[in-house]
């Protein structure tokens, strides 16, 4: 199987079998700490092949650069069978995130494995910026 879009943005939909996304992005910035991010998706197009057949785990995981885990994990079961005619089936998975919540800045990422196995690793950095509206003094 292969992982052909894997990106955190603000917005995705599966819409009759094509992955509509919108806003792809790789950095949050805050003024302050903890860094809440309100919503966002992380939005994947995977492609299947006969070899590819059968029951497979999926699970997604938000790690920190220590590759500790900054939430649970995300875990669902997928059963992928082709018809007899198709030499492979693609499958978009949407997943929507509420009040994302970083307690440190930093390098970050979103793990995607199938069956344990790593298949990509979506790079997200947490950053703090000045609040250039306040008159130096």
């Amino acid at each position: 199987m292969d992982i052909q879009v894997a990106t955190l943005c603000d917005s995705a939909a599966d819409y009759n079998g094509k992955l509509c996304v919108l806003g792809t992005f790789d950095t949050i910035c805050s003024r302050a700490l903890p860094v809440v991010h309100p919503h966002c998706v992380l939005a994947l197009r995977v492609c299947f092949r006969p070899g590819d057949e059968g029951r497979h785990e999926f699970a997604i995981t938000f790690i920190d650069a220590d590759g500790h885990p900054v939430m649970p994990s995300f875990r669902a079961g997928v059963e992928i069978r082709l018809p007899s005619d198709a030499y492979f089936v693609t499958r978009n998975i949407v997943l929507n995130f509420q009040n994302l919540k970083f307690e440190k800045t930093g390098q970050f990422s979103i793990d995607v494995s199938v069956d344990d196995r790593m298949l990509t690793r979506v790079p997200l950095r947490v950053m703090l910026v000045e609040d250039k509206s306040t008159p130096a003094s």
